[in-house]
């Protein structure tokens, strides 16, 4: 009987589930599961997850006191919830779930470290072990020495928002566990940039950057895994069979779970031991120069950032409204 694309990509690419919704990594059943704050505030606004922020905010409450302000009660709250639906999500999942830092803290290393330690407590002190989560912080150069860190003290990172090789080179020589560049975004540049509608998917700039990335790593030998992300179409996901891990979207998914015809191997380590690829070092002012004649990458990052962010203050406001209809 023929296999669907999505069951031989499983033979060759750790397949992960990249959304918030359970129900959804039920159905797929991947090993691994990715979760980022726009993804938490959509899933917080389903009626089936209404339950998980009702019980995070109750037991903020019931942590501060009845004497506390709502504001410090959803502050709490806020900080746990992720860790709730990461909590949930390893219920399920066999491997690990990734679980992000406030991207307003991006900038910032001390706090990023700090706020690294207090999700990985968290998880602890639910009885979860720490290699069962992975910390995701992006990819500025001060989002990497944070990781860093983290990584020696046994805490393991997904570096997020990445769009170029520069960001991909430093996490890999700081000996993270992990990266995720944005196939989708990088296309999503390109398109506007250039005015194109579209690109074949072995000529997709965000293909063509994660196998770049992939290549690298696997000819010098580094340990950190390359995940694609932020995919858009089926064609980018097929064209990157291979990778080490692929976090993928429910929708997406489904159309390679719905699809059946051969899949070939495109991304080989025998491969990218054969090619002939210029080794490069980053530090801090090869990485800011690096970044800044990357129109894409500097665009990009900063933008993923602000949505980010702007995506906790709406989870803030909907945690807000929630503790009040609550203790109405």
């Amino acid at each position: 009987m023929a296999q669907n694309l999505l069951e031989q990509l499983k033979a060759m690419t750790v397949v992960v589930a990249d959304t918030g919704d359970i129900e959804a990594i039920e159905k797929f059943t991947p090993r691994d599961a990715t979760t980022n704050p726009s993804l938490i505030t959509a899933a917080s606004q389903m009626p089936q997850y209404q339950a998980i922020v009702d019980d995070t905010l109750k037991a903020a409450r019931v942590t501060l006191g009845a004497a506390a302000s709502a504001a410090d009660v959803v502050s709490l709250a806020f900080d746990r919830l992720a860790v709730s639906f990461g909590l949930k999500i390893l219920e399920i999942i066999p491997g690990r779930v990734s679980t992000e830092v406030d991207a307003r803290l991006s900038f910032d290393t001390d706090a990023t470290i700090a706020k690294g330690r207090d999700l990985i407590a968290q998880y602890e002190a639910a009885g979860v072990a720490r290699d069962r989560v992975l910390i995701k912080i992006a990819a500025t150069w001060e989002g990497i020495q944070a990781a860093a860190v983290l990584e020696k003290e046994g805490i393991h990172c997904n570096l997020t928002l990445l769009f170029g090789l520069h960001q991909a080179i430093a996490c890999a020589e700081n000996g993270i566990t992990l990266i995720s560049p944005f196939v989708g975004r990088i296309l999503d540049w390109y398109k506007k940039d250039t005015g194109r509608d579209s690109y074949a998917p072995a000529e997709d700039p965000g293909v063509v950057s994660v196998t770049e990335i992939y290549n690298y790593y696997k000819k010098f030998g580094y340990n950190t895994e390359v995940m694609g992300a932020s995919f858009r179409n089926v064609g980018e996901i097929t064209e990157l069979a291979g990778s080490d891990l692929l976090t993928i979207a429910p929708s997406l998914l489904a159309e390679l779970q719905a699809t059946e015809g051969e899949l070939p191997r495109r991304l080989d380590p025998a491969n990218a031991a054969t090619l002939e690829i210029e080794k490069l070092s980053i530090d801090k002012a090869t990485f800011d120069s690096m970044h800044a004649v990357n129109r894409m990458a500097t665009d990009k990052l900063a933008e993923g950032i602000d949505g980010f962010s702007k995506a906790l203050v709406s989870l803030e406001e909907l945690l807000a409204d929630r503790l009040a209809s609550l203790e109405a």
